[in-house]
């Protein structure tokens, strides 16, 4: 197991902190914990609604898609990645940047899928 703290976590925007099985894709991680994160494209990595700001710890390298589609973007941080594109596999501390309950949408997105795609 792992574990992940959310800094705007709860709706009063304090920290969250949960446990998330390793080899779980961060945004289902964080969508089951109950956190609205938006995921539009349904996991992925074509809308970048999943975003999430790592302040600590180390999310593993960047695949290919998501560095591709993070670089159409203006003046991301670069500690700014895709949550449908990390597998959880070591401790996270991060800030969720689109939620649902911030939003004028009706729905998060569809589930993204189990495993890692495209």
């Amino acid at each position: 197991m792992t574990t992940i703290e959310v800094l705007n976590g709860n709706p009063d925007g304090s920290s969250l902190v949960f446990e998330a099985e390793e080899g779980k894709r961060l945004v289902l991680a964080i969508e089951d914990a109950g956190i609205d994160i938006l995921h539009r494209c349904g996991g992925r990595a074509r809308c970048t609604t999943c975003r999430c700001d790592i302040v600590d710890g180390d999310a593993d390298a960047m695949r290919e898609v998501e560095r591709e589609r993070l670089a159409r973007e203006d003046e991301l941080a670069p500690s700014v990645r895709l949550s449908c594109q990390i597998i959880t596999e070591n401790d996270l501390k991060l800030k969720v940047i689109y939620r649902l309950s911030e939003s004028d949408l009706s729905d998060a997105g569809p589930r993204p899928n189990d495993e890692m795609e495209p």
